[in-house]
């Protein structure tokens, strides 16, 4: 039985993914911020396990993980969370990038800093759900697609340097998705929001579990899935 930590369990994508697993009987790790949202995330999956750490700031998470029992082995490290605030370069306060570059690109990075060697010792898989901004930039989006052009980089390095260790990396580029992010982000936009004209969360759950799923004589680098309507 393969064991999955997953960032992002609580809704949309992350959501669609545990769903997946769960029902066929992987064993689940869900990152929560807080207590109650770990409480929350134990009670929806039956026999799940939680970890607590707050990925709004990167520094405390090795402190808050050590205080918790660790898996000894990890199958696969799922980074589904992240965040979005749309706005003009000219008006992005530090604030404002700080928030999306710690969520979406330095607690990534943290998280598999330290769960490298369980990584390592199940010769798991890595995969880090990006966005079509981390592959081009469009105004309003430059916070976001800074963060996501950075997680590009750091998949690709990772990738280089655990592929010796039998650790494999695959980034998932999703177009706009039907899920609570998007909500936020056509208010934003000053748009009214359709759910049907976006990819539902389990296409993109389907196309993480594809990458999982591969026999281990091949490896997706890079996916990129895009709305069909």
């Amino acid at each position: 039985m393969a064991t999955h930590l997953i960032t992002g369990a609580g809704s949309g994508i992350g959501a669609a993914v545990a769903r997946r697993l769960h029902e066929r009987g992987d064993e689940l790790i869900l990152l929560a911020r807080d207590a109650g949202r770990a409480k929350e995330l134990a009670a929806e999956y039956e026999g799940a396990r939680t970890l607590v750490a707050d990925l709004a700031d990167p520094d405390r998470i090795s402190k808050a993980l050590g205080m918790q029992p660790m898996p000894d082995r990890l199958d696969s490290l799922l980074h589904i969370a992240g965040i979005v605030d749309l706005g003009p370069i000219v008006e992005l306060r530090p604030r404002t990038w700080h928030q999306q570059l710690n969520a979406n690109l330095i607690s990534p990075a943290e998280l598999t800093r330290l769960f490298l060697p369980q990584l390592r010792a199940a010769q798991g898989h890595v995969v880090f759900v990006n966005s079509g901004a981390g592959l081009q930039a469009h105004a309003e989006w430059g916070a976001y697609a800074a963060s996501k052009h950075g997680l590009k980089a750091l998949a690709d390095s990772l990738r280089y340097e655990e592929h010796g260790n039998g650790v494999r990396v695959t980034s998932v580029y999703p177009g706009r998705t039907a899920s609570p992010m998007q909500v936020k982000v056509h208010s934003q936009e000053g748009k009214e929001y359709d759910p049907a004209r976006w990819i539902a969360p389990e296409s993109v759950a389907t196309t993480i579990l594809t990458a999982l799923d591969l026999p281990r004589d091949a490896e997706i680098n890079d996916l990129t899935v895009r709305p069909g309507r």
